[in-house]
């Protein structure tokens, strides 16, 4: 079964089908809706969005339950594995890294959140925007100070590249000689590295002279081109306090045909009133001689995002009812059962739902789970010569909650709930790639510092210079070896070098450019290497041709242990635990040594083994 078939089969209910009525109608602005538990309001929520024409605001009351619910909608439209600019499900988090702290912001969010802004001033297909009272306490720039501020760049444009840097500069953007992060550029001869706030990916304007020639998108760790664009938007930072820009309200950016869906109003508003508090509070600890804009001009209060509220159609869907509604809707949904890790207890709990009539469905965030979960059904109906097989629709998918509706008679269980295993939301709360410490560990390097050079040999760094290229100027890292030669290499070959280091921390002698002394020492390094690897396939082949003791393969008492472990095993783990269990499967001794830093797993493929 996939995503658009249990789609389908919401959209076949009676009540999801009253939904979808009141939606489309005029008449109906206030609508109630009861009776939902664990995921099933994600459920709902993607039958009545797919194939209609409206933007859907869903306010959950905290940033958990709003991830959570994120995750279950882009897993729902099958949008996880897709690139940014084409997915429909948006998460618009809080601009600041932690509450209260309104001067220090979070760059990784500010993209969330200007894409968003964006996406619906274009108002190019329907979105579901997912959010929490928090991240709607902060005002946001107008409409039209985004199409008015959204400079496009073209391939072939004529463009002087000293207007390009004041205009990023303009826009809040910080020169840094490495582009990682949203909101930062770098200017190397005639290429321009800019990651903007509208972009998922960072991109490498390529110059001849004013005519703008190539742009590519990169990688951040690599500085490799992913794609080519025909081009790109800049976008300033949105969030900025330095924008002297009349804000408003994230609401007012929303279509009047826009539908909200709010947890608990009450809540919300109380939310958002005890942000502007903690925010004048903040204010008023801040320096005089750093205070810009006022509190009321950067947060709203309760009372304006309640008056803006009632411009739309709202759902509210939590414990609390807070309007007088024209409509309510009682869907019939309980929580999955409570099974402990008790494999008999889910499959008599099965056995009793197919006799009722109902469809039995588990959801496991991996292929593994679902392996695991069918390895211990056949061998407990095989084991217990049982008469009939255990029904259930395995779907690889992640979902945060299971639940049984009994309108639908079906049985929407998750496999983390059943082993108790550690389910957590995912967000792409950094864009920056951890291999970018490369970039971090050549920032950190001084003329003078000594690198070795992969092809070349011991050197030293001297900094970066510009040199032209094909007749351009390229910055490129200047590397002198012995008797002062100079290397000029590209910032593309930055892979190739790297920190010289030494036990006893004695300066090396330098390597002369040219000569074989680099190239000798790297062969007599192979050669020993060879002699070990010698020693050890003798060592092997002798080992080889004695007996071991062969145990036996894995049986489901093996495999409920292991889908019972509280964390997912990495696939690092999996592939571990898969070699070491076929060595011991063997007849002839085993040779593995599992290594690991602390807290990275050992134990567990330890205990899987045993």
């Amino acid at each position: 079964m996939k995503p658009t078939e249990i789609l389908s089969l919401f959209k076949s209910s009676s009540q999801v089908n009253k939904l979808s009525e009141a939606l489309a109608g005029s008449d109906t602005n206030r609508i109630r809706i009861n009776g939902l538990c664990g995921s099933s309001f994600s459920f709902v929520s993607a039958a009545i969005m797919s194939g209609r024409e409206k933007c859907f605001l869903f306010i959950l009351s905290d940033k958990e339950n709003a991830a959570y619910f994120f995750n279950d909608l882009e897993n729902l439209f099958e949008e996880r594995e897709k690139n940014f600019e084409d997915k429909n499900v948006l998460f618009y988090p809080t601009s600041y890294k932690k509450p209260y702290e309104i001067e220090k912001t979070d760059n990784s969010n500010i993209l969330l959140r200007t894409e968003a802004l964006n996406r619906i001033n274009n108002n190019s297909r329907p979105l579901a925007i997912v959010t929490y009272p928090e991240a709607l306490s902060e005002k946001v720039v107008t409409k039209s100070f985004i199409t008015s501020n959204t400079f496009k760049i073209s391939v072939n444009d004529n463009l002087n590249l000293d207007f390009i840097i004041d205009l990023l500069i303009e826009y809040d953007f910080e020169r840094t000689e490495f582009v990682t992060e949203p909101g930062q550029f770098t200017i190397r001869g005639g290429l321009v590295d800019v990651f903007s706030f509208s972009n998922e990916y960072p991109s490498r304007i390529e110059f001849d002279g004013d005519k703008v020639e190539s742009i590519r998108t990169f990688d951040t760790s690599t500085q490799l081109s992913i794609n080519r664009l025909n081009s790109i938007s800049l976008l300033p930072n949105v969030q900025s306090r330095l924008l002297n820009e009349k804000r408003d309200g994230f609401i007012n950016f929303l279509a009047s045909d826009s539908v909200i869906c709010i947890e608990d109003f009450s809540f919300a508003r109380e939310k958002i009133d005890q942000e502007f508090e903690k925010a004048q509070k903040a204010y008023n600890g801040l320096d005089a001689t750093i205070k810009q804009l006022q509190p009321e001009d950067l947060f709203i209060e309760g009372n304006h995002f309640a008056s803006k509220i009632l411009d739309f159609k709202t759902i509210e869907f939590g414990k609390q009812s807070f309007f007088k509604n024209d409509l309510t809707l009682a869907f019939n949904t309980v929580p999955q059962p409570t099974f402990n890790k008790n494999v008999d207890l889910l499959i008599q709990n099965l056995f009793s739902n197919t006799e009722d009539g109902f469809l039995n469905v588990i959801f496991a965030d991996k292929e593994k789970q679902i392996e695991r979960i069918y390895t211990i059904f056949e061998d407990i109906v095989k084991n217990r010569n049982l008469n009939k097989n255990i029904e259930f629709t395995p779907i690889h998918l992640s979902i945060h909650e299971g639940f049984v509706d009994k309108d639908l008679k079906t049985a929407f269980y998750t496999d983390h709930q059943i082993f108790e295993r550690y389910h957590r939301f995912k967000l792409k709360e950094n864009f920056v790639n951890k291999e970018a410490l490369t970039l971090k560990e050549f920032s950190d390097l001084k003329p003078g510092d000594f690198i070795t050079h992969i092809n070349h040999g011991i050197g030293r760094f001297s900094g970066l210079e510009k040199i032209e290229i094909n007749g351009k100027q390229r910055e490129a890292i200047r590397l002198i070896f012995k008797d002062d030669s100079i290397l000029h290499i590209s910032i593309q070959s930055l892979h190739k070098i790297s920190k010289y280091s030494a036990k006893d921390g004695a300066q090396p002698t330098l390597n002369r450019l040219g000569s074989q002394t680099w190239t000798n020492l790297k062969n007599k390094t192979k050669q020993k290497v060879k002699d070990i690897a010698k020693d050890l396939i003798r060592l092997y082949a002798e080992r080889r041709a004695k007996e071991g003791f062969s145990f036996s393969p894995d049986t489901y008492l093996q495999h409920e242990l292991e889908a019972s472990f509280i964390y997912e095993d990495t696939p690092d783990q999996v592939k571990a635990t898969a070699d070491v269990k076929k060595d011991m499967e063997k007849e002839y001794p085993m040779d593995r040594l599992v290594c690991g830093d602390v807290g990275f797993g050992k134990t567990e493929i330890a205990i899987r083994a045993a």
